[in-house]
Order: structure tokens, then C-alpha cells, then sequence
């Protein structure tokens, strides 16, 4: 039997520096090995003619979150490929597309746009230039040269929400956006569904803030910058007795951590996209969990098979059954969750990738 989780009204939805290696003692030195001439016309092999290149969205490479995860995928594959890439971070929207064109002129081969604010600027530099290969984070531009990678995190997020109402001992529990897109509401859908079940499972009632799955609103900050508009909104949620909260929006958690160290509460936090416990590892004591958002796996897998000429622009969707997205460890929280939470997630896991719990979004990738 399918077990369908839906809602009622459900919609369907470097710099690289050199450095310098200082030998101390007095060790003799070591006797040279003979060099080998090379044979008559042989030539070394030329180096791979391929440029990377990406493009942030506002949030900054050093989100610790969404930006970072996609720069450290090209930055991987372009180590093993053995090549250059270049990285333009944005400081607003205003520099979405001319960062993207100065990135045409400088003859890059692939341009990775990082986020579904890019899809104008992707859309009109990929229509203009069918040479040269796109791929876009969270949106799904159409051309022959533009290749989505699209991420099903309503999955992954309500694993989360379903740990957080395990976790909760006001039972309340919280969540704010940066900006109410897709990309975006689409943890929120997961979390509220997660901790819904949680409740019908366990005969619970667990309340969610932040968050009207049904009317599709809640609370957002109004961009994906910490600061005085993210620190409130967490400090809203605390007001209201939430002690965990999601914050979903790259940077925006750092205010959400901020709130909570002054409220100097047992509450704690959900990162999203990347594993914050091991990013930022100065909240690692704050740190539930993480929904992760394995970006950096498919810029990595999109930017090796560009390079080998394997480029297609067929829709890639990350999702729990191919590791695309998913849920971090409890880490510092292992000892204090119940001891049959990751036995009840890996169950969830596994219901959902064999399609007997649908947990899908207004903005599941598809809809």
C-alpha cells in the first residue's frame, strides 16, 4: 500500500598562493637519479583545453552552505582535471548578469550559475551564446547547452522535521526563509510534513512555526544576508517557546545562532545544504542536524563530464535514493535523541525511496 503524505489542498508542488619549503639540519643531500632523455619527436602531453567557471548568487562563497558547496565541487573536479577555473562571486542581483557575460568574453567552456535568482541571466547568456555550456543550480532553463541540476529536498528536510518533533521538549518547533522561491519553500514543505507524521505516527501534537504549508506563507527575511532582519526572525520563533529552529537561506543561520546564544536556552538548529557542523564548526554545539543538499557532488560530476566532452543537458534531480540530498549526522546530539530515532529515519529513508510514503512539494522538481 502507498502511503501518500500529503496535505489537504495540496497544490503539487585564489587566489592560490606559493609556499615555501624551509629544510632544516645538516643532512647531506641527497644524490641526484639520472635523468632519462626523452625518446627522438616524443612530446608532452598537452595540457587539458577546458576553463571552468562560476558564478555565486548573493549569498557569498563563504556561506558556509549553498555558494560554498558549489564552489568546492568545481574547485574538486578542476583539481583532478588538472585545469584552471574561475570563480565571480556577486554582490547583488544587480551583478548577476554582467557576472555571467564577462565570464562568456573570458572564453570559459562551462559556466556554473549558482541559484534560481540566476535563471534570467543564465537563460539569456545560454540563448546567446550556444557554444558555450550552462549549468544552473536550483532552475530549469531549457537549451541544448543548459544543463539543471534540480534537488528534491522536501525529501531530506522531512527527515528533519520529523527529528526535530522527536527532539522538541516544548513541543514547538520553528522554521524561517531567506526569500519565499522554490528552492526555499520546498525545505519548509519537508519540515512541516515531517514533524505532521511524526505527530499522526506518535499520537503527538508538535507545533510548527514559521511555516502555513496549506496557504503556502510564513515568515522570510526578505534575502539571504545575516543581520538585523534574520536575528529577529529567529528571536520571534524563540519568543514563542520554539527550541529547535531551521533557518533556510545560506547565511541567514548565522543570526539564527546569534538569537540562540543570547537566549542561552537548550534550543537548537537545523542547517541546510551543507553539513554545518562541519562547515562552521565554532556552532557545532548548536548543531541538531543538517538536510544536506549534496551540491558539490553534481557540479563536480557536471563539470568532469563537460571536460571529456560528455556534456547533456538532461535534467539531474537529487534525491535520497541517488545521495543528492539527505540527513546529517546528530553528532554532539547523538546521546540525547531517543535511541530509536536513526533507526525510525533510516526506515523513512527507505519507505520513501521505495515509493511506499510520498512526501512530495508544491515546488518538487517535476511538478
Amino acid at each position: 500500500m502507498t502511503i501518500a503524505f500529503r496535505k489537504s489542498g495540496f497544490a503539487g508542488l585564489a587566489l592560490i598562493g606559493a609556499s615555501a619549503l624551509v629544510l632544516a639540519g645538516c643532512a647531506a643531500a641527497p644524490e641526484e637519479e639520472p635523468t632519462t632523455a626523452p625518446e627522438p619527436g616524443a612530446t608532452e602531453e598537452p595540457a587539458l583545453d577546458f576553463l571552468p567557471c562560476i558564478v555565486s548568487d548573493a549569498g557569498g562563497w563563504d556561506d558556509r552552505s549553498f555558494n560554498q558547496a558549489a564552489y568546492e565541487g568545481i574547485e574538486s573536479a578542476a583539481n583532478d582535471l588538472g585545469v584552471e577555473f574561475v570563480p565571480v562571486e556577486s554582490a547583488d542581483e544587480n551583478a548577476y548578469g554582467p557576472n555571467v557575460q564577462a565570464l562568456v568574453d573570458q572564453g570559459c567552456n562551462l559556466i556554473v550559475t549558482v541559484g534560481f535568482l540566476l535563471n534570467e541571466a543564465t537563460a539569456t547568456a545560454s540563448a546567446a551564446n550556444p557554444d558555450v555550456n550552462f549549468a544552473i543550480i536550483d532552475d530549469l532553463v531549457e537549451g541544448d547547452n543548459v544543463k539543471p541540476l534540480l534537488f528534491d529536498t522536501v525529501q531530506g528536510a522531512f527527515l528533519a522535521g520529523y527529528a526535530a518533533a522527536s527532539y522538541t521538549e516544548t513541543g514547538i518547533v520553528g522554521t524561517f526563509g531567506g526569500i519565499p522561491i522554490p528552492p526555499v519553500t520546498i525545505f519548509m514543505d519537508g519540515f512541516v510534513q515531517g514533524v505532521e507524521y511524526f505527530n499522526e505516527q506518535n499520537g503527538d501534537d508538535v507545533q510548527v512555526l514559521g511555516w502555513d504549508f496549506d496557504a503556502q506563507d510564513g515568515a522570510f527575511t526578505g534575502g539571504f544576508a545575516p543581520g538585523t532582519e534574520a536575528l529577529t526572525a529567529a528571536q520571534n520563533l524563540i519568543d514563542q517557546g520554539a527550541d529547535v529552529i531551521m533557518p533556510v537561506g545560506g547565511p541567514i543561520y548565522f543570526s539564527a545562532a546569534e538569537a540562540i546564544r543570547a537566549a542561552n536556552a537548550d534550543i537548537t538548529l537545523i542547517g541546510v545544504d551543507k553539513d554545518i557542523f562541519v562547515s562552521d564548526p565554532d556552532l557545532g554545539d548548536l548543531v541538531l542536524t543538517s538536510v544536506l543538499k549534496n551540491i558539490d557532488a553534481a557540479v563536480y560530476d557536471v563539470v568532469t563530464q563537460a571536460a571529456e566532452g560528455n556534456f547533456d543537458n538532461s535534467l539531474y534531480v537529487g534525491n535520497l535514493e541517488n545521495n543528492g540530498v539527505g540527513l546529517a549526522p546528530f553528532h554532539d546530539y547523538e546521546a540525547s535523541v531517543d535511541p530509536e530515532l536513526q533507526a525510525q529515519i533510516d526506515e523513512l529513508i527507505a519507505q520513501i525511496i521505495s515509493g511506499e510514503l510520498v512526501v512530495e512539494s508544491p515546488a518538487t522538481p517535476g511538478q
